[in-house]
């Protein structure tokens, strides 16, 4: 398995660099940390007593990894999961916050492993998780993906804004589903013809 560092390191090149988007409700993000993230850590690199935009500016690419890795892997106990889960987990948890857990809380369910769906990465939540890896050792890790990229697709559903994310403006696949299918093997991923049927409805 990769090491959570170069995972970390994944993780930032594909968030990429400083957007402000309004559309966007965790607000200015730099490397895929947003404003919100840098106020509960106290990060003011500008020194001028808050933590504001310009700060999220100032925020370089090994801080960045550093907070992942410390906030978004250990700290959540993502490293308890499975190893089959745990990229997709931890890529997920940056991006949803403890959406990526109740995601993985909700397939144990339908897999037989019921757990409280609360977004923590808890004893019960390790314990089904491992359950469910040792059942379907192959499959653990598509399934995951799939679910994702099907919240991806429900979130857009629900809130018109977000759609730029899940859909491009030629009707191809958005960041989020190509993010999603990064972690699917490419014989679940949807062709073009089907992602086009899922959006269809959208405008």
């Amino acid at each position: 398995m990769q090491s959570v560092r170069s995972i970390a390191e994944e993780i930032v090149a594909r968030e990429g660099g400083f957007v402000n988007d309004p559309d966007d409700p965790g607000g200015a993000t730099n490397y895929g940390v947003t404003i919100h993230t840098m106020r509960r850590l106290g990060l003011d690199l500008d020194g001028d007593g808050d933590v504001d935009v310009a700060d999220v500016r100032r925020l370089d690419r090994g801080r960045a990894t550093d907070i992942f890795v410390d906030h978004y892997f250990h700290r959540v106990r993502v490293d308890a999961l499975p190893e089959a889960l745990q990229a997709s987990v931890f890529d997920m948890y940056v991006n949803a916050g403890a959406n990526a857990v109740k995601i993985l809380q909700r397939l144990l369910g339908e897999m037989g492993h019921p757990v409280a769906v609360d977004g923590v990465i808890g004893p019960q939540t390790v314990a089904a998780a491992r359950a469910a890896a040792a059942a379907a050792p192959g499959h653990i890790a598509d399934a995951y993906g799939i679910a994702r990229r099907n919240y991806y697709y429900a979130l857009a559903d629900r809130r018109p804004a977000s759609r730029k994310y899940a859909r491009r403006r030629d009707g191809g696949k958005g960041g989020w589903i190509v993010r999603a299918e990064e972690f699917i093997s490419p014989r679940y991923h949807l062709s073009a013809a089907q992602h086009r049927a899922r959006t269809a409805g959208w405008r």
